[in-house]
């Protein structure tokens, strides 16, 4: 299904039912497919022998038949596997619950009847049989057998060396392995009866979502081909009523991500290294490992619209810049928000071979008090008690999806978990959150691990406006059941191009379609029987930055006798999360009075000179608008939220490229606002072909269009994408991205 995508689906028997090609003769299989290619794989001879005596057996090296085997395991993306111009090195990756094959080379033929050969297996910093961090493998006397559920085979003799297959289980502890070769003295297992074979690289262990029996195993190859091996993808944000994306480079096969995700589970981690093949447990720790708060983690969240010292969370076009950039200082990175520590999850979990995805819930509610209720008070002038109102309802919120089974859950909860790395609230102690099954939050099931309630707050919580603060003098003016949790977005699978179809929505996965089905009307207003005067406001979505933002509020009288309204505006810049950053405009109601069926339009305007200044860099406004009618008493209050939609970059690119040939791309867009842009820069990335690079953008003034030519020059094959972002000190996230597809 996605064999053209990423290179083709190598394969090789597997006693564990991977999906791969059913066995064959390897040596045949193994030098058919090495015609093709361009070297004979990777042969390490940095060896240390002890008890060395003439005419003996030893050994010269091992292959570790690295290009086959990553081919076969569908890790042959990583650039450590194959020396490429970003990374030098060639070492083995591999998926546990499939074999892999090596070639041991020696002085003289192997007698398997006198010459008793043993592989050794290390993980960790204090191995341990007992613990299944040390496996020992005997050629002579474990050949088809288990150890451990580890498993060995002769698959060719030939000559002066020897050829293996090692089936690692599936659930194998999932990291760095060290392997050592022993050739032992008949009767001798110590120092001086042996000679010891080091192998100097580390051997990569990952998750198998394609074998039936790894607690990651998902059946669907086009699933597959997204949610483990897509390099790219969307991350929506926006609102409910203008939903937009990031183009977004998780870059898991890049540089040094794989090397970044193992010091994150061996250095930072405090997982038991028995415990590192539960993908219930790595997943949660992810979450952790992500985010500052605990731990000395990945990225440094910031919500305070203020990044000096680290770059803007709108300015990242993919995760490989951050976690190579952590690797390398070992300080966590500046800054992040909730669809940066998603976006991240996503490459660290793609790396290991857990099946990912970053989905966006739009109106995603906070809830401080875990009372599923999002409460927000006025006093009786109508105006907010910030003080008060703690909880809040973030216009979107990104966290993840991860798939496995649950095998510390009754049955009938496996499959999507939440895990969320942004750090809002504690669990346990510390800042994390999930995997909590998505089986559990739809069917209520809260009380399962691990922190439903905050999930099923996010999808479920009702919103109530309150007048009046104590609770003996306090009356509910309106409840919405409806608002949060609408429009569950993630990208949908193998869909590159910006099409009707480009989006999936998950509402289902989360909740019940009859949710929205428990009262006639789920937004009301409480209306007793002297409420009868109608209110509806209106804002533009469609508003771009740099035009005037348009809002109405319709009232009309239902009853039969005159009614008299007054009543309180407000219009703020907030926060994705909800909350204010600075005031725009406030003022009053003119009172007006409405005879019998008669309605009447308060229509606003707001100049780009009031609010161009005040925006935060989401571009957020608050509309809030608060009623009273004299003659009744009836109260109303209604909040809109208006995101202003921001251009896109115009991207002029071939739709084919070939490895090695440069070609040439052309990106433009012009300034939307009444004032230069300053202090600009290009963030430009294609996964494959480009590392990230920056480039410093002269000021685009006002009327005036940005225009730049930049050369790419691929170095793998496979449908790629080239991804832009423009940021400038006015005018933030200008982005697009552009598919090409490389051919050799």
């Amino acid at each position: 299904m996605y064999g053209g995508r990423y290179g083709g689906r190598g394969g090789a028997y597997n006693r564990h039912e991977s999906r791969a090609r059913p066995r064959e003769d390897f040596m045949s299989s193994y030098e058919s497919y090495m015609r093709g290619s361009d070297r004979y794989g990777n042969y390490n001879s940095t060896s240390s022998y002890y008890g060395r005596g003439s005419g003996s057996l030893e050994m010269s090296g091992v292959d570790l038949y690295i290009q086959y085997n990553t081919r076969a395991h569908h890790t042959n993306e990583f650039d450590i596997t194959d020396g490429t111009v970003y990374d030098s090195r060639e070492v083995l990756v591999v998926r546990r619950g499939q074999p892999f094959y090596m070639k041991i080379m020696l002085n003289q033929p192997y007698t398997p009847a006198k010459d008793n050969l043993r592989l050794v297996f290390l993980f960790g910093k204090n191995p341990n049989p007992a613990r299944g961090t040390q496996v020992e493998l005997f050629l002579s006397t474990d050949s088809g057998h288990n150890a451990g559920g580890w498993g060995i085979n002769i698959e060719a003799s030939d000559g002066a060396s020897v050829s293996l297959s090692v089936s690692a289980p599936p659930t194998c502890l999932v990291g760095k392995w060290y392997l050592k070769v022993d050739l032992l003295k008949e009767g001798g297992n110590t120092r001086h009866n042996m000679k010891r074979y080091d192998h100097k690289d580390p051997i990569y262990i990952l998750f198998n979502p394609w074998c039936k029996y790894d607690q990651v195993f998902m059946s669907n190859d086009e699933l597959l081909g997204e949610y483990v091996m897509n390099e790219t993808g969307k991350i929506y944000n926006g609102s409910s009523q203008n939903i937009s994306f990031m183009p977004w480079n998780f870059g898991q096969f890049s540089g040094k991500v794989l090397d970044c995700v193992m010091y994150l589970l061996d250095e930072l981690s405090n997982l038991p290294e028995h415990q590192r093949g539960d993908a219930v447990k790595v997943s949660r720790m992810i979450s952790s490992l992500v985010n500052s708060s605990d731990n000395n983690g990945v990225v440094v969240g910031n919500w305070s619209g203020r990044y000096q010292g680290g770059a803007s969370p709108m300015s990242w076009t993919g995760s490989v810049d951050i976690l190579e950039q952590y690797y390398k200082t070992k300080r966590p990175v500046k800054y992040g928000q909730c669809f940066i520590f998603a976006a991240v999850v996503a490459t660290v979990c793609r790396a290991l071979g857990i099946p990912v995805r970053c989905v966006t819930n739009y109106n995603s509610a906070h809830d401080t008090d875990a009372s599923v209720t999002i409460d927000k008070y006025f006093n009786r002038n109508f105006e907010e008690i910030e003080e008060l109102n703690k909880d809040s309802i973030w216009n979107f919120h990104v966290w993840n999806d991860v798939w496995m089974t649950r095998p510390d859950l009754p049955a009938g909860y496996n499959g999507w978990q939440a895990i969320d790395a942004t750090p809002q609230e504690k669990s346990k102690g510390i800042y994390c959150m999930g995997p909590a099954s998505l089986t559990a939050v739809k069917n209520g099931h809260i009380r399962l691990p691990h922190d439903a309630p905050f999930v099923f707050a996010e999808v479920n919580a009702d919103r109530i406006m309150w007048m009046g603060v104590s609770p003996h003098n306090r009356r509910m003016i309106k409840k919405e059941t409806n608002l949060v949790g609408q429009f569950m977005s993630t990208k949908k699978p193998l869909s590159l191009t910006e099409t009707t179809d480009w989006r999936l929505v998950s509402n289902r996965l989360y909740y019940f379609d009859d949710r929205f089905l428990q009262l006639n009307s789920s937004t009301f207003n409480l209306f007793l029987k002297q409420d009868d005067v109608a209110f509806e406001l209106k804002a533009d979505n469609n508003t771009f930055i740099g035009q005037p933002l348009n809002a109405v509020l319709i009232i009309k009288n239902l009853s039969k006798m005159t009614r008299t309204v007054g009543g309180h505006v407000s219009i703020k810049s907030v926060y994705y999360t909800g909350a204010t950053y600075r005031e725009v405009v406030k003022g009053d109601l003119p009172k007006t009075s409405l005879r019998m069926d008669e309605d009447k339009r308060f229509q606003m305007e707001v100049p780009v000179r009031y609010y161009l200044e005040k925006l935060t860099d989401h571009c957020f406004l608050k509309i809030t608008f608060s009623c009273m009618v004299e003659e009744t008493g009836q109260a109303f209050a209604e909040v809109a939220e208006v995101r202003l939609r921001k251009p896109h970059i115009t991207i002029k690119a071939p739709n084919t490229g070939y490895i090695g040939q440069t070609f040439k791309v052309e990106a433009s867009f012009m300034n939307p606002l009444p004032t230069p842009l300053t202090n600009s820069i290009l963030r430009v990335e294609g996964p494959g072909f480009q590392k990230p690079v920056t480039y410093r953008i002269q000021d685009v003034d006002v009327g005036k269009g940005m225009n730049v030519t930049l050369e790419f020059t691929p170095v793998k094959v496979g449908e790629k994408e080239i991804i832009m972002n423009f940021c400038s000190d006015e005018l933030a996230n200008v982005n697009a991205a552009q598919p090409v597809y490389i051919h050799r």
